[in-house]
């Protein structure tokens, strides 16, 4: 791994079939809105050797006509909707804050949990995110502080624990922690 810039990192992994998946989805899904991932798969695209059931996706507002076009793209390439068949309804659930989330047709897993970022302290993924370069393209993710309070203090399970550790790991020379305690006070009054 490089560090280009403080926004940008190289990265040097071998590709997998899950992350060209990925860059399949986010390659569809960029066209419509703007994107970044978060959470479990942040982990694993930086060397973490984990499973994961879905990844999950923060996108900004999306109006109806431009989600109806992402939505005809994702069927043409060969996703569904495991909440609905129905645009409107699926459409309906990410207004209303709720994911929808897409895979594969014949399968649900891995998929992809899309949530329009609603809260503030979502819709600020966008501005501290982080380019990760591949050798498949580039890839928004959430910001690696932001990555790591938010599984330290706010999911805590056993494997959020551990990507969080895998990531101050990898970046232990180059973290923020003044950002990761910032990140902490407000996660924990957010509960």
């Amino acid at each position: 791994m490089e560090f280009v810039n403080k926004n940008t990192i190289k990265l040097d992994k071998e590709i997998n079939e899950l992350d060209k998946l990925v860059f399949r989805f986010i390659g569809i899904l960029k066209k419509h809105t703007d994107y970044v991932v978060i959470s479990g798969y942040v982990a694993i695209l930086l060397g973490r050797s984990r499973t994961t059931e879905d990844v999950d996706i923060f996108i900004k507002e999306i109006d109806k006509g431009s989600f109806s076009r992402l939505y005809l793209e994702l069927q043409k390439e060969g996703f569904w909707c495991l909440n609905s068949e129905s645009e409107s309804e699926i459409y309906g659930y990410l207004a209303d804050g709720l994911a929808a989330r897409f895979a594969l047709e014949g399968a649900t897993i891995p998929n992809f949990e899309v949530k329009v970022a609603k809260k503030p302290l979502d819709k600020e993924s966008f501005v501290d995110r982080i380019t990760a370069m591949t050798t498949v393209g580039d890839i928004f993710i959430s910001s690696i502080e932001r990555q790591i309070a938010f599984k330290r203090n706010y999911l805590k399970s056993e494997k959020d624990i551990e990507d969080a550790k895998h990531m101050e790991e990898m970046f232990k020379n180059h973290l923020d922690t003044q950002k990761i305690n910032k990140y902490k006070g407000r996660l924990i009054s957010r509960k």
